[in-house]
């Protein structure tokens, strides 16, 4: 049975982020606040969870443009190829913030994503899933949710979005309304800076 928690940004209850990281690492899915929109995640290194998110959004997982939720800079070279100091400098200036940005994958990728030469990388300015991230241990998987309607693109009340998505996720964490702007999306795998989508972040960080 799906549970509904509520959590505070300025200071997260460490018994919800426990509850948050239990649900995780059995493989379970969670619906979680950013610094934009409400996301969707599991736990990076759990491929049935990573399986049942691809299901949800209706894609195949080894085509999913899923991003990593990290907790700092420092988990980047996990999975991330050596970043040059331009572009290092860029996600300084933008991270923790409304970004994702595209960079080349590694070898250490999880198997689920082994044909992928790029990874989506999010460090959303927000205490609540970055101190879930790190408890985990290990980056999150995310998606964000859409709604169906034609008007509203997302749903921000957490309530009604417990209400329709508590028959698939184990967890939603009420942190209070979400933003209905997604991220800005940066390519920064190659030599050319691409916009991929202009979302929340402004563009003066390049």
């Amino acid at each position: 049975m799906s549970k509904f928690l509520k959590i505070y940004e300025n200071n997260p209850d460490p018994k919800v982020v426990d509850q948050a990281v239990e649900i995780l690492r059995k493989g379970g899915l969670i619906i979680y606040p950013t610094d934009t929109v409400y996301g969707l995640g599991c736990d990076i290194t759990k491929l049935r969870a990573l399986e049942k998110v691809a299901r949800i959004k209706q894609v195949k997982l080894e085509k999913a443009n899923f991003s990593f939720i990290c907790y700092d800079l420092s988990n980047l070279s996990a999975y991330v190829r050596q970043i040059e100091t331009p572009v290092y400098k860029i996600l300084k200036r933008a991270l923790p913030g409304p970004y994702t940005f595209i960079l080349k994958g590694n070898n250490n990728l999880p198997k689920a994503f082994k044909k992928k030469t790029t990874v989506g990388i999010r460090i959303p300015d927000n205490n609540i899933i970055r101190t879930i991230v790190k408890e985990l241990g290990n980056p999150i998987v995310s998606t964000s949710i859409y709604d169906e309607d034609d008007v509203i693109e997302y749903t921000t009340d957490p309530e009604l979005i417990f209400e329709k998505w508590r028959d698939k996720v184990d967890l939603v964490l009420d942190g209070g309304y979400g933003g209905n702007i997604a991220s800005t999306i940066i390519d920064l795998s190659d030599d050319d800076i691409v916009v991929v989508r202009e979302g929340k972040g402004p563009l003066d960080i390049l």
